[in-house]
């Protein structure tokens, strides 16, 4: 099967970037963290916590770096303002001096990285001593609707796309996965907490055109499908999906987030 794709910003934002923004503003609130702060968004993808961040933390500066340059594009566009700048870069290898920045987070990003722990060295290794790192991702295994009652009809007419469902290939995406991550990291006063925000459809097709985009997972295997078994998938989502008598169809999408704090 084809490779997930991440490069276009608006095709990732219609799927999954605008709920991020959701979680980004419970995040940072959780975080509760003083303004004038130098933070470091990694995997900042299309710029939706680094937007918040802008908005809600009063940073100094906050920097950008995601593997992608097209994401980084749309996040430039995006964010606009002068305390914000974006560079390439890989989550294993940040381009940042040691303890660099005050706080260092990342949101829906870690469980795309081949080594998380890894990444979480790097956390360590660039933020000061007392800084926050912080991070959150969605829980695909149980907490992500609008992807569970995609992959469980994915998988009742193809067993073989099990191989691709995000909750069976993460196991990073559970709250003692995270937890052991930062702590064996060497962060301190680790906590985890979950954040659920929701994700309302005006209607089915507002659930499905998303997944048309080819960015993610689930919409590279809808793009690998030939287009009966595309429209098979579409229909059998469509008669298993909870629909309000308004024709919406209303769900729920959970992140578990980890705090730390680096030793003094």
């Amino acid at each position: 099967m084809a490779q997930s794709v991440w490069a276009d910003g608006e095709a990732y934002e219609a799927y999954v970037g605008r709920w991020s923004r959701l979680v980004a503003g419970d995040f940072l609130r959780w975080l509760d963290l003083p303004s004038g702060l130098r933070w470091l968004d990694v995997g900042c993808g299309t710029g939706a916590l680094t937007a918040a961040v802008l908005a809600e933390a009063d940073p100094a500066h906050v920097t950008g770096v995601d593997p992608s340059a097209g994401f980084l594009g749309h996040a430039r566009d995006r964010v606009g303002d002068p305390r914000a700048s974006f560079e390439v870069g890989d989550a294993r290898a940040l381009p940042v001096t040691d303890d660099g920045v005050d706080v260092v987070v990342s949101g829906l990003a870690l469980n795309f990285v081949p080594d998380p722990p890894r990444a979480a060295a790097e956390f360590v290794r660039v933020v000061r001593p007392g800084g926050v790192a912080a991070a959150y991702v969605w829980d695909y295994a149980g907490g992500m609707a609008m992807m569970r009652h995609f992959w469980s009809a994915a998988e009742a007419l193809d067993p073989a796309a099990a191989k691709l469902d995000e909750g069976r290939r993460f196991p990073l995406c559970r709250p003692d996965a995270l937890h052991a991550l930062w702590t064996e990291a060497g962060l301190e006063a680790v906590a985890v907490q979950p954040v659920v925000v929701p994700t309302v459809f005006a209607d089915f097709d507002a659930y499905w055109t998303p997944f048309l985009g080819g960015q993610g997972p689930a919409p590279t295997y809808v793009a690998s499908l030939a287009e009966t078994d595309r429209a098979a998938l579409r229909d059998l989502i469509s008669s298993c999906l909870p629909v309000e008598a308004d024709g919406s169809v209303r769900l729920t999408a959970r992140a578990w987030a980890v705090r730390g704090t680096a030793a003094r």
